[in-house]
């Protein structure tokens, strides 16, 4: 429970629904960061500035859960030879660091889409209100055909996003999740949690988990990062919503 919050609007005279309408979110967004969830920093910073008292005093753990939020330590390695070679506690952590935004480019990325525990993570956090976003291929598309066939599987991989489909359909009627397909050439996946990121490389006639993966940080690699958030952005305007 938010008390330091929750003395704020009441000596502010507003109602959660007060709050609500002059923040532009819903009620019961506000009734969640009195309960003790901690709001976006653009949330914080409207909420201190309507109610008179500084950012905080009512959040005072928001900084230090920043800290402790950092996936990539500077002694962990900023390359995996191999995607199998990532520990699934790096990708677990990766998503659990985010607080704002999750997002996901692959053509079919299999092995998230069989782990129950990431998930039902992300599932979390849509309901934390982080943003999900995943691209998966088009099973028609010929590009993801043409990546069956250097990989050396054939139709398997419009198999395999077929399956994905499948597994991630319970969470598209999650608030807060949205899957979409694309039917772009794909050099690399994209993993990304806020300003981090794991990019999983395609190369010609390996499979994506025997090759490398990136580790990128956004706070030390600005424009490394803005390169593949760009490349992110620009397919998923192109993508169209998942029909079943």
């Amino acid at each position: 429970m938010n008390e330091a919050l929750r003395r704020a609007l009441a000596n502010a005279r507003l109602t959660d629904t007060d709050a609500a309408e002059r923040l532009g979110v819903d009620p019961k967004t506000v009734r969640r960061w009195l309960s003790g969830q901690t709001p976006y920093a653009r949330h914080r910073w409207a909420m201190a500035d309507l109610v008179g008292i500084p950012e905080h005093e009512l959040w005072p753990t928001a900084a230090v859960r920043r800290e402790e939020s950092q996936p990539f330590p500077a002694d962990d390695p900023k390359v995996y030879p191999h995607r199998w070679a990532v520990p699934h506690a790096v990708w677990r952590q990766l998503f659990e660091s985010a607080h704002h935004e999750i997002g996901v480019l692959v053509y079919s990325g299999l092995f998230l889409a069989e782990d129950t525990g990431i998930l039902h993570l992300f599932e979390e956090k849509a309901h934390a209100e982080v943003r999900v976003r995943i691209l998966l291929g088009d099973p028609g598309s010929p590009h993801v055909q043409d990546r069956g066939d250097e990989e050396g599987i054939g139709s398997a991989m419009a198999a395999k996003v077929r399956n994905a489909l499948v597994l991630y359909k319970p969470l598209m009627s999650i608030d807060g999740i949205e899957i979409r397909q694309h039917g772009t050439v794909l050099y690399n996946s994209v993993f990304r949690a806020d300003n981090r990121m794991l990019i999983n490389q395609h190369i010609y006639g390996a499979p994506a988990s025997a090759t490398p993966v990136l580790v990128i940080d956004g706070d030390t690699e600005p424009e490394l990062f803005a390169t593949y958030i760009n490349s992110f952005e620009h397919t998923w305007n192109g993508a169209v919503g998942v029909e079943f």
